[in-house]
């Protein structure tokens, strides 16, 4: 395996002034790419950024929430304007509005659509023009979720918009592929402002950030572990070690990474001329619902006390 070198590269990382976003942005600044730091609040994409010089790369600060085309074209901008070029863009960006479904509301909907789902779809569009007009390739890097996997209880909206990101992918490998760009969606967890309100996962949250390790059945069995586990894989497909992977939901964290399916056929049942109601309540349950599709993110299991 070649050494990962970016050295040369641009990278723009929304929502990238804490957490997952963060260490994404330190990591491509790690491996020789300029970063361009992305937040809805200055002083906090100013300190990411000091974190950054500080560690010895490169990066300068674009304070503007995701969402309009403006603010693609502003982040894009910002790339060519500093650094002269744009080959990697991170979708990390996003918002949580957590409700179920009988009481969410508008607002919580649209906003968690226009940050997640609209913002990687403006921001995207952005980068593959600038990409395309270089003429070199690029790579867009998709930050996708368990829940859009799976569906999660309360995230409606999250859910929806992670879905439609992993779909994102596989559809723009096949528009961008000619043009040299990849686009892959990962699927990370870690411990982040998120997952620690999960009640099975807090107390060793609470234990990793007073100095212990977060134990194998988390880091192996659940695959759960820091932001810094995940950022490896952001190098990774931003370089040319990745050039033919694309189109992909490629999971992440702790010890572990993964390969997520394509959404595929698994079973089939046939009648001549079709079918009718009558037909599919006599036949569906010892055909294709014989083993239904379980939904939802699995518990974690939990060592026995």
């Amino acid at each position: 395996m070649p050494s990962i070198d970016l050295t040369g590269k641009v990278a723009v990382v929304t929502g990238s002034g804490r957490g997952l976003g963060l260490a994404y942005a330190h990591a491509l600044a790690a491996h020789g790419a300029s970063v361009v730091v992305n937040d809805i609040d200055e002083t906090v994409a100013e300190q990411a950024v000091k974190s950054i010089t500080e560690a010895g790369g490169t990066a300068v600060a674009e304070v503007v929430p995701v969402g309009t085309t403006e603010a693609a074209e502003r982040l894009v901008n910002r790339a060519v304007e500093e650094f002269g070029r744009l080959d990697i863009l991170v979708t990390n960006a996003g918002i949580l509005r957590d409700k179920v479904l009988w009481k969410m509301t508008d607002e919580d909907f649209d906003a968690v659509i226009t940050t997640h789902l609209k913002g990687t779809f403006t921001c995207a569009r952005a980068a593959a023009v600038r990409m395309r007009e270089q003429g070199e390739g690029g790579s867009l890097i998709l930050v996708g979720s368990p829940a859009g996997q799976r569906g999660n209880f309360g995230q409606t909206n999250y859910s929806a918009a992670k879905a439609g990101i992993a779909a994102f992918a596989r559809t723009w490998s096949m528009e961008l592929g000619r043009a040299g760009i990849t686009v892959n969606a990962i699927v990370p967890v870690a411990a982040t402002a998120m997952t620690e309100t999960i009640p099975a996962f807090a107390p060793y949250i609470e234990a990793m950030r007073n100095g212990d390790p977060l134990p194998d059945f988390l880091r192996k069995g659940e695959g759960f572990g820091t932001p810094e586990d995940c950022a490896a894989l952001v190098p990774f497909l931003a370089s040319g070690a990745a050039r033919s992977v694309t189109g992909q939901a490629i999971g992440i964290g702790g010890d572990k990474v993964a390969l997520w399916s394509h959404p595929q056929e698994i079973s089939a049942a046939y009648a001549d001329g079709g079918w009718t109601p009558d037909t599919l309540a006599d036949a569906f349950p010892t055909s294709v619902g014989a083993e239904l599709q379980s939904v939802g993110i699995p518990a974690p299991k939990l060592p026995e006390a």
